[in-house]
């Protein structure tokens, strides 16, 4: 099983507004509710691939309820903390000739409401995959990452897709996979990478600290994976038109761990990665199977 872990998930209204003015009146041309955060949308990206996952993270309030009700129909499983205080947040982003983005503030998670999550994960084994990924809220320690890892079985294959501080503190667990695109790797780094060079050298690096596999996205530029063989594979990017950059590199994360399971092939899955980054940054929601399958034919 796959668990995705989503410690601050959100309702995403994504609004169309041809020249959004501040101050002013406007009117949506379209409108749109996803369910997000970004171990939910690993869990989406995989149920498309036909892959079961199990998606565990805090919710609270009637929003937090609309996610809940609106993955159970996606047949997505849940395994969800409920807690007392606050509400899960809505994230709206307006999409007009810029795009702008208002994130809510979450719930309330208490160190009670930790304790019920760890133990829910403390049901992962060897096999199991956990996901984990985006930040933490204020209202948790920045260390939460490394209290639930500290506690879970260290034969669960870590996956980390997370930013600068937070996954240099995880390496330690030696996650199965690390995704930085080629920016953050570059700050964690304090530097700024010019060349696919730069890029492997300091993907060498990462390892060094802990990781096995480290899958950088490059944008435009496509992926590359340095394997724990030490190994570099690499895989052009699909051409297209971004229209959403929300959810590619989790759909790129979700499509790698479909495709790896699937075969066991690291070439095959950076490809599917890939696609599944491509299918997402190329249309308004999360990668469909259709759409993954017909930038596949392209790559």
């Amino acid at each position: 099983m796959i668990y995705t872990v989503t410690l601050n998930p959100a309702l995403d209204y994504v609004i169309q507004t041809p020249h959004f003015k501040t101050g002013q009146f406007n009117r949506n041309t379209s409108e749109h509710i996803y369910f997000g955060g970004k171990g939910i949308n690993v869990s989406c990206v995989l149920k498309e691939l036909g892959v079961e996952s199990t998606a565990v993270g805090f919710i609270a309030g009637f929003t937090g309820k609309a996610l809940r009700d609106g993955l159970a129909a996606m047949q997505i499983r849940t395994d969800l903390v409920e807690v007392s205080e606050g509400m899960t947040r809505i994230n709206v982003k307006v999409r007009s000739d810029d795009e702008t983005e208002i994130n809510g503030m979450g719930p309330v998670i208490t160190d009670d409401d930790l304790r019920v999550l760890i133990g829910r994960l403390k049901k992962a084994g060897p096999g199991d995959m956990l996901v984990i990924s985006g930040s933490i809220p204020s209202c948790l320690s920045s260390r939460t990452y490394e209290q639930i890892l500290e506690e879970i079985n260290p034969d669960v294959r870590l996956v980390v897709d997370a930013e600068k501080g937070l996954l240099l503190n995880i390496l330690r667990f030696h996650p199965f996979l690390i995704k930085p695109n080629s920016i953050e790797l570059g700050q964690m780094f304090d530097t700024v990478l010019n060349s696919k060079e730069e890029i492997i050298q300091h993907a060498r690096k990462l390892q060094e600290l802990g990781a096995r596999n480290v899958l950088v996205s490059m944008a435009a530029d496509g992926a590359l994976l340095l394997d724990e063989n030490g190994v570099v594979h690499e895989q052009r990017a699909a051409r297209g038109t971004v229209v959403n950059s929300v959810g590619a590199g989790d759909s790129m994360v979700a499509g790698f761990l479909a495709g790896y399971l699937e075969t066991g092939s690291y070439d095959h899955a950076l490809k599917l990665g890939t696609a599944c980054g491509g299918a997402t940054a190329f249309h308004s929601g999360l990668a469909t199977k259709q759409q993954i399958d017909e930038i596949m034919e392209m790559l």
